[in-house]
């Protein structure tokens, strides 16, 4: 039997349990990402949208989607980066979302208690009944997850889908994050990472992975997948006379 979810927005209607700060939790879903597969394609930014502005977390504000200057909330971006020295350069395509960390900094620094850590799961979440758009949680977050919705004047991040992956009344093979079941390069696991014998563990365990910024000693559940180093050549040009 599943957890009761609660609306990612509503969570005060229908809350789940917090977990207390510092407590270690038995169950922790998360992301990992490998980056030797990503390419950039933005299928996940775009299903993530759609599917949050259409369920319980949205609407997702747009401001001029076709003007000049289009902006917008999202939960998920994708940075796209050029690393080492030219000729042998690589185009890296980085995607970030909340990390739902096991010591969140979002969440103590909010006022109005609207920011939390569920014990069921270990999802990061906020409840709009509460949030007051103060943006302490924002400032507090060292990875820039979270995103003022202008039109509500409420702040929103990544849920992992929650009203999603719990939901019965869809395929078992679609209780998935939306950015999971459209990326189509399978770059995106989704799973639980106390569990060592599920598919994110094994990834982590097998393939090297590893967590954003860990100086920061948040704990971020997310994990990232290395890439792979590639040898580059660059052919010669020969002049013609």
């Amino acid at each position: 039997m599943p957890p009761p979810q609660p609306s990612p927005g509503r969570g005060g209607r229908n809350a789940s349990v917090r977990a207390e700060p510092g407590e270690t939790l038995a169950r922790q879903l998360a992301l990992v990402i490998d980056l030797n597969v990503c390419v950039g394609c933005h299928a996940c930014v775009t299903s993530c949208k759609q599917w949050n502005t259409s369920g319980s977390a949205g609407p997702l504000a747009d401001a001029q989607p076709y003007g000049a200057n289009p902006t917008g909330t999202f939960f998920n971006r994708v940075q796209t980066y050029e690393a080492g020295t030219f000729p042998a350069t690589q185009t890296v395509h980085f995607p970030k979302s909340c990390l739902h960390c096991e010591d969140p900094p979002c969440v103590p620094v909010c006022p109005t208690g609207a920011s939390y850590k569920r014990k069921e799961d270990g999802i990061v979440l906020v409840d709009y009944d509460k949030c007051i758009g103060c943006k302490y949680c924002a400032w507090a977050c060292p990875y820039g997850a979270r995103e003022l919705d202008e039109e509500r004047q409420v702040m929103t991040k990544c849920t992992l889908c929650v009203d999603r992956i719990y939901d019965e009344h869809l395929p078992k093979e679609d209780r998935k994050p939306a950015c999971v079941k459209a990326c189509p390069t399978g770059a995106r696991l989704f799973g639980d990472v106390k569990d060592p014998d599920s598919e994110v563990s094994k990834a982590i365990r097998e393939r090297g992975g590893y967590q954003l910024m860990p100086e920061w000693e948040t704990g971020p559940a997310n994990q990232y997948l290395p890439r792979h180093v590639t040898q580059q050549t660059t052919p010669s040009i020969e002049t013609q006379e």
